[in-house]
């Protein structure tokens, strides 16, 4: 076991070193969820927690890094999304505030802003969804990679985790690469480190530890779940696009396609143009993952969720969590240094 443990270091080494942390484990970014409590809960763990800035304002960001650093002396990241108005803005507070790390989210980011972020002497992650984008990124600068599959909770793209890490891992060695999306037990964090990958990202894996804001409603929907139940939403109309997002499937989102039935036909009825009905569709979520996630309406609301809430089974500390994380890992590598079986043929 101590050579499966050692094994583990020299995997993730590249990714602990670059992370400045114990394991190279990353919680993913979950507006309303990874917010000062669960991030520091997961640095203070050994993994590095990562605040989801989401739509606030740079003056609440700044409230949300201070709480947080009173809560963890550890490294932690900033996940900030590249389309927010007020980007510019929000990554000076990072600066301002001497964030160790700033995650890009939510579309690729422009030069000038990876630029910027390294300028306050961050390191810059950013998400690759395919290898063309990669390697734009890593012109425009970026100093780590997060490739994160469609088994995701949230927005997703349409590429499978397992596919994305074998076009994605072998072909980019320059900064280190982590792997997101239905990620939720050691194994599988093995797998992509023996594949190249520096570490992995989790998100839902934590929605049920015990530090997580979420409403015990929610939470207990994340442990009823299977991973079947993890839907990503429906667009009626190739007319009318939806960006999916996978999410358990509730009352809203029936609704949701309900409602973009009654928009197409009000378009085609003349009442209202088609850009008016793109943005009732795109605001008919609005607040809903808040009332989810804080309020309890599970029903309403939006419960995203990734493919590995099927994973979930009770509510745990987080560093018990991470602690069950490394040791599915070790015993796993144990595992390979056993005797093989091998089979003659007659």
């Amino acid at each position: 076991m101590d050579k499966a443990r050692q094994r583990l270091e020299h995997l993730w080494r590249r990714g602990r070193d670059f992370l400045g942390t114990e394991l190279a484990i990353m919680g993913g970014a979950m507006s309303w969820i990874s917010e000062r409590n669960l991030v520091a809960a997961i640095s203070n763990g050994g993994g590095f927690g990562v605040l989801a800035c989401g739509s606030m304002s740079p003056a609440l960001l700044a409230e949300e890094i201070h709480a947080t650093q009173e809560r963890t002396r550890k490294p932690f990241g900033v996940n900030l999304i590249t389309l927010h108005p007020d980007l510019d803005a929000l990554i000076d507070v990072c600066g301002e505030m001497q964030v160790g790390h700033i995650v890009l989210a939510g579309g690729l980011p422009p030069s000038s802003a990876i630029k910027r972020a390294k300028d306050t002497g961050a390191k810059v992650i950013c998400f690759a969804p395919a290898p063309v984008a990669a390697k734009k990124l890593l012109r425009s600068g970026a100093d780590a990679l997060v490739i994160e599959g469609t088994e995701a909770g949230g927005h997703i793209g349409p590429v499978a985790t397992s596919v994305l890490a074998q076009e994605i891992l072998p072909i980019i060695d320059e900064v280190p690469v982590f792997v997101a999306g239905g990620i939720g037990r050691g194994e599988a964090v093995v797998s992509y480190l023996e594949m190249g990958a520096s570490g992995c990202q989790l998100g839902t894996r934590f929605v049920c530890a015990t530090e997580c804001v979420a409403h015990p409603k929610f939470k207990q929907a994340f442990i009823r779940a299977a991973a079947r139940d993890a839907i990503p939403s429906v667009q009626v109309d190739p007319q009318f696009p939806v960006i999916p997002v996978r999410a358990l499937g509730n009352n809203a989102t029936k609704k949701f396609v309900l409602f973009q039935m009654e928009v197409v036909q009000r378009v085609r009825s003349g009442e209202i143009d088609q850009k008016e009905a793109q943005l009732r569709i795109e605001h008919f979520w609005a607040g809903a993952l808040k009332r989810a996630v804080i309020d309890g309406d599970v029903e309403n609301g939006s419960v995203m969720a990734g493919q590995s809430v099927g994973l979930v089974t009770r509510e745990q500390a987080t560093a018990e969590i991470l602690g069950e994380l490394v040791d599915q890992a070790v015993a796993a590598l144990a595992a390979r240094e056993g005797p093989v079986s091998t089979m003659v043929k007659c």
